[in-house]
């Protein structure tokens, strides 16, 4: 991760220190990069409580209960099962605020509908109404499409606290 971005987590992790606020993330696409750039940071077990990554649809019923009818349903990719990791991950972790995300980083895995760079995100918080994002980046290549993954995470981690 750039350096940008590095500077950005500490903020973050220094906002939410500041509001003794705990953060969990649901990570399918990304693969644990948004908690791996939280805890690059020190003094990040703070803040970060948790990180799941839900690569597989097995994983993201076993671990943050994602139901196997919404996966069959809507598919992995998709706005209610974004939702779902991010409600799930509040619910089998003690934060406060938590992410989900799942998309198709490509190259290959893309179809007509659910093209490679689609990538829904989730963000649940207590006592809120769970918001979902959705980004069609493009095929700009995996790593660029993980990349700005992490950073809209980032983005609604951010907005969160507002």
């Amino acid at each position: 991760m750039t350096p940008e971005m590095k500077d950005r987590a500490a903020a973050l992790l220094d906002a939410y220190k500041a509001k003794g606020l705990k953060i969990a993330t649901a990570e399918s696409c990304t693969g644990g990069l948004v908690a791996a750039l939280l805890t690059e940071i020190s003094g990040s077990s703070a803040v970060v409580e948790r990180g799941f990554v839900t690569y597989s649809n097995e994983a993201k019923t076993d671990l943050v209960g994602v139901p196997a009818d919404l996966i069959a349903a809507h598919g992995a990719v998709s706005e209610p099962v974004a939702r779902a990791m991010a409600e799930g991950a509040l619910t089998h972790s003690r934060a406060d605020v938590t992410v989900g995300i799942t998309g198709v980083a490509g190259p290959t895995g893309g179809t007509a509908t659910k093209p490679v760079g689609l990538v829904h995100f989730g963000l649940a918080r207590k006592g809120s109404a769970t918001v979902h994002l959705e980004r069609r980046y493009g095929d700009l290549g995996r790593e660029t499409v993980r990349r700005r993954a992490v950073e809209d995470a980032l983005s609604l981690l951010e907005q969160a606290l507002a």
